[in-house]
């Protein structure tokens, strides 16, 4: 199944881009600053509050350690995951003092993107010599119905689903 949009929905979507793109370079020059200061080697809750003061140094608002709950058959289940930042209220920032990134970061990091209806978000590792090294964005193209609204025969694997769908057409 191909999704098609027309040149409105593209200039839309290309201005969102755009916006997002000039947020988080905002994000990561504040996130340089920290590492630039002080390097790698503490507590990502020392990097947390360090960050904070650097983005409302440049005008950015955000919230902290923001509860996400999983909605699971239609029961949402708090507590179940704790985003470290969440900044302008588009971009969550997941903070990491770890030696180097695996792919479940990443993954942690998408599942945010989904529950939470975001588009986009930065994997900052602060444990790194140079924080480009450190640096991820990861974009959740991810566009249906979310996990309670989806009929219950379709499987739960996205791969799946689209086969099942395939049968049905």
């Amino acid at each position: 199944m191909r999704v098609e949009f027309d040149s409105a929905e593209k200039s839309e979507a290309t201005r969102f881009q755009a916006a997002d793109n000039q947020l988080t370079d905002k994000i990561i020059g504040a996130a340089i600053e920290v590492h630039r200061t002080l390097g790698p080697g503490l507590l990502e809750s020392a990097f947390e509050e360090c960050l904070c003061y650097e983005l409302s140094q440049v005008g950015l608002g955000f919230q902290r350690q923001v509860e996400l709950p999983v909605r699971y058959k239609r029961v949402n289940l708090d507590g179940a995951y704790r985003i470290d930042l969440i900044v302008e209220d588009a971009v969550i920032v997941e903070l990491k003092t770890v030696s180097e990134l695996l792919p479940v970061h990443c993954s942690q990091l998408l599942t945010y993107l989904k529950l939470s209806g975001r588009h986009v978000g930065l994997l900052i590792n602060f444990n790194v010599t140079a924080l480009k090294k450190g640096l991820k964005r990861v974009v959740n193209r991810y566009v249906g119905p979310m996990p309670d609204e989806t009929s219950h025969s379709l499987p739960a694997s996205p791969l799946l689903r689209a086969s099942a769908l395939k049968k049905h057409l």
